[in-house]
């Protein structure tokens, strides 16, 4: 009985913390960015095309021109969140705006992105810029 009496006290936290253990597993496994080479760093002169204030991320569109050629790339972001907490707005960019992006690219070679940071068209910066 000392012993039911001694562990009795335990019961109430390990519970807890067995119950919440599964929402902490979704949230760590819920986003990876293998698909993105975090090693390398290109810059991009673009012309905004679409900009989404959207959860789980936000997401910027844009049109690059490569050797004369106008090619769309998507550029992927944080939670608009974690975007406030470092300055940006809804209002940030819109549809036409000229901007220079510094990004992570994909593996792959496609034309995607994780956003590092961006030079607005008034020349303030927003992440961070190299």
């Amino acid at each position: 009985m000392k012993k039911l009496a001694t562990l009795l006290p335990l019961a109430a936290p390990l519970l807890a913390l067995g119950a919440l253990a599964p929402a902490a597993i979704p949230a760590s496994a819920h986003h990876s960015y293998s698909m993105f080479d975090m090693q390398k760093t290109i810059v991009l002169d673009a012309t905004v095309t679409q900009f989404r204030w959207q959860n789980p991320h936000a997401f910027i569109a844009v049109e690059v021109d490569e050797d004369g050629t106008k090619q769309r790339w998507a550029i992927e972001m944080t939670s608009p969140n974690n975007l406030v907490q470092s300055g940006w707005r809804r209002t940030s960019l819109r549809t036409g705006d000229q901007v220079r992006l510094w990004v992570h690219p994909l593996r792959s070679g496609a034309r995607g992105a994780s956003y590092i940071g961006v030079r607005l068209p008034d020349g303030s910066t927003l992440g961070e810029v190299g």
